[in-house]
């Protein structure tokens, strides 16, 4: 059987628009459901009440301002991480002797709670922009490391032996050969750090920051307005999803594109 003509069963390329329209609609429903059990919106209110909660906040204003102030902090944070991770991480994984007195302190701050650092953070730096992004950046940057770093560690010796032969700089190895290999390695990066960055950004505005999603997630947590809660969190979630289909995925397909060329 010609294996160009069999279609992978799974995997991100089987993401089909109306499974997954078809899918979140499922859950919505469950949610209804649960909703109606449960008859209390204090604790659980219907998804037409946070929906109706959603118009209130984007009609005044207030929920795009929020929004707009934690992505701000968000692409901060994820710029820094992303860059200083992959510097480190082809450093280490392209210099054994570097990577085997430097792994202590990569697991190190791997391992450090997210919440030690940004209270840290708080102490050391003040309650301001600056503590919210550095506490956010170190705790990503450790994760990216380790993934570009474990990325250089397979790279393919051929291709490395055929640049040598033809003699290229270091700069064209670097974007010729070793970058476009790591293409998997750097999306499984922004992946996660997108995942994980805007949770802690959350946590970071949940403590000291006066706007941002977190901050209106603690304000109406005192309030026991549950309602608030959900509308905030599901809109910040749903734009979270958008980044991931409208600019992570075309970028995987990119990705995967040029392997397969390569091959």
């Amino acid at each position: 059987m010609d294996n160009r003509t069999h279609k992978p069963r799974g995997g991100r390329g089987y993401n089909d628009p109306l499974v997954i329209a078809v899918s979140l609609m499922g859950l919505i429903a469950l949610w209804a459901v649960a909703a109606q059990i449960k008859a209390d919106p204090d604790v659980l209110p219907t998804p037409f009440e946070v929906w109706r909660v959603i118009l209130e906040e984007s009609a005044s204003g207030a929920l795009w301002f929020n929004i707009a102030a934690t992505l701000q902090r968000v692409a901060l944070a994820f710029g820094a991480a992303m860059g200083l991770g992959c510097v480190i991480g082809l450093a280490l994984g392209m210099m054994p002797r570097l990577d085997r007195w430097a792994d202590p302190w990569v697991m190190f701050f791997l391992n450090l709670p997210a919440l030690v650092v940004i209270v840290l953070c708080y102490l050391w730096i003040g309650l301001n922009e600056v503590a919210a992004i550095v506490a956010v950046a170190v705790n990503k940057t450790a994760m990216v490391a380790v993934t570009i770093r474990e990325g250089v560690r397979v790279l393919d010796r051929d291709l490395a032996d055929m640049a040598q032969v033809y003699r290229l700089s270091p700069m064209q190895r670097l974007f010729h050969v070793i970058l476009p290999q790591l293409g998997p390695f750097v999306l499984a990066s922004v992946r996660n750090g997108l995942a994980i960055i805007w949770k802690i950004v959350l946590v970071v505005e949940f403590l000291g920051r006066p706007d941002g999603v977190g901050f209106q997630i603690h304000l109406y947590f005192q309030l026991f307005d549950t309602a608030h809660v959900l509308a905030y969190a599901l809109s910040f979630t749903a734009v979270m999803l958008a980044i991931e289909f409208l600019a992570v995925q075309p970028f995987e397909a990119r990705a995967r594109r040029w392997r397969r060329q390569s091959a």
